[in-house]
Formats: structure tokens, C-alpha cells, sequence
């Protein structure tokens, strides 16, 4: 992981972020989505076919192409989440999380205990690859890698918007991530992403995570997307997933040549 970490960096600049999720077991997609210029990956432990061993080489991959990787765990569980940093992801998207106790678990399995933080439970191992196998045993490693952590919560149900508020006062918390079809379903207008009520509750939602040091997410599928919810304060946009970036290209590409006109055979 690059030092200090570029998404927080970022983030403290109120600079906006793009980056997909990734569910295509290759760790050759990070080393293209660096250099089409995006900002960090996530790979998807919760969705896609990907082994923590698979992933480990996508971290790698990553890392070398100079995009930060963050991993989405299948759950919000100690063992996934130290399972995942071990591997050297920059950052963790925890799915699922809907009270302030949730959200204290998930932001402390990714701490180590310091002086500076206390409430850390991430299990402690310096010979995996986040601690370059027992290279990076030193004094401030520990402390190190709580700072540098990103540490990201999909809020995904109506009681997490509820108790949104309350998470946002967790130390060492960076980013919510709330998906806009969700949101219109717990708002009443189901599908309905570019509803006023939801465009506004958003607003609400950039707005409590600015005052409180923390940046918004949320999922993107176009350009067209990423522009609006930019303009209203996201700066954690992901922006679609790998296959359907591949798809939706493969297909653009077929079509136009499809519109050939073959020449008769003379």
C-alpha cells in the first residue's frame, strides 16, 4: 500500500474517487483499470468467484499498477475482515451494516490496538503480506497500518439509514456507501434513483459525512451518473462492475460492426 494512503488523501481534499468493482478472477483487470486511470478497484468477496488466494495476486497486481485495492468481504465477521487486510487490501467495504454497533464491530476488526487506538480487535500476525512477511516488524507498523486503512460500510436497509448518524461518529470510519436502488426502495419510490426525495436525502447524506470527516458513496453507472452525484458531494463513486464494463464495451463493438454492409460478391 502506497504511503500515505491515495484515497484518503483524497478524500481529505474533497477530491472525488473512481473506481468499479471487480468480480472477474484475473489479476490482470487491476493492472488495466490503473492504467484506463481509475483510482482504487474493489474486489468483490461477496458476489464474485474470487478465492482469497486468487485475490491476494489482485492485490499484488494492484499495488504494482499503483491502484489502491480495497476488498468487499462476504460479511461483516472479524475473520473476513483480518483475512482481507492480511492480504495487503488498502481498505475494506463491509456490506450489510445497519447499527452503530455493527459498524463499531466492522471499523475495529480492522484496527490493531495502539496507543492511539484502543478499541482495535484486527488479529495481530507479522508474517502475512500487509506486514511484508516480517519485514515491516517495527515500532510504528501497527500504527501505521490503523492510519492508512481505509475502512468503508455499505449501508443497505432502512434501519442503517436510520441509524446513520450514530456510525458516523465512529473513530476511524472513512466512507459510507449507500446504493441508490436501495435508497429509493426505503424511501417509497422503488427503482426510482433520480427521484427528487432521493437526490435531496443524498444531499442530506454528503452533507452529515462532510461535517463529520467522512466521504459518501455510492454506485455508478455512467458517466452521466457520476457527474450528478459528484456535483452533489459523492466522492466514493463506484462505478459499475468489471463484466459489465466488458459487456456493455464488447457489445458497442459488435454492434457497430455488425452495421457493416458486406459488399455483393461479384
Amino acid at each position: 500500500m502506497p504511503y500515505p494512503n491515495p484515497l484518503k488523501e483524497k478524500w481529505s481534499k474533497d477530491i472525488a474517487t473512481i473506481g468499479p468493482f471487480v468480480q472477474l478472477p484475473a489479476a490482470g483487470i487491476p493492472e488495466i483499470l490503473s492504467l484506463a486511470g481509475f483510482d482504487f478497484c474493489i474486489i468483490d468477496l461477496e458476489h464474485g468467484p474470487i478465492n482469497i488466494e486468487t485475490a491476494e495476486n489482485m492485490v499484488r497486481a494492484a499495488d504494482a499498477a499503483g491502484l489502491v485495492p480495497l476488498v468487499r468481504v462476504q460479511s461483516n465477521a472479524k475473520e473476513l475482515i483480518t483475512e482481507a487486510l492480511s492480504i495487503g487490501a488498502g481498505g475494506i467495504h463491509v456490506p450489510h451494516v445497519s447499527t452503530k454497533e455493527e459498524a463499531e464491530e466492522a471499523v475495529h476488526a480492522a484496527k490493531f490496538v495502539t496507543p492511539e487506538f484502543s478499541a482495535g480487535n484486527r488479529g495481530v500476525c507479522p508474517f502475512v503480506r500487509s506486514a511484508g512477511y516480517s519485514a515491516k516488524r517495527t515500532a510504528n507498523y501497527y500504527d501505521r497500518a490503523n492510519k492508512e486503512t481505509v475502512v468503508i460500510l455499505a449501508i443497505e436497509g432502512k434501519e442503517g439509514l436510520a441509524n446513520l448518524g450514530e456510525m458516523l461518529t465512529i473513530e476511524g470510519l472513512d466512507a459510507v456507501f449507500v446504493g441508490p436502488y436501495d435508497l429509493s426502495q426505503s424511501l417509497g419510490v422503488t427503482g426510482q434513483v433520480t427521484h427528487p426525495i432521493v437526490i435531496q436525502k443524498i444531499r442530506e447524506l454528503c452533507a452529515q459525512g462532510k461535517r463529520a470527516g467522512v466521504a459518501v458513496g455510492i454506485f455508478i453507472e455512467s458517466s452521466e451518473d457520476a457527474k450528478r452525484w459528484i456535483n452533489e458531494g459523492v466522492r466514493y463513486c463506484c462505478v459499475d462492475v468489471d463484466s459489465a464494463i466488458f459487456f456493455k464495451a464488447s457489445k458497442k463493438l459488435v454492434e457497430g460492426i455488425r452495421q457493416v454492409e458486406v459488399p455483393p460478391i461479384k
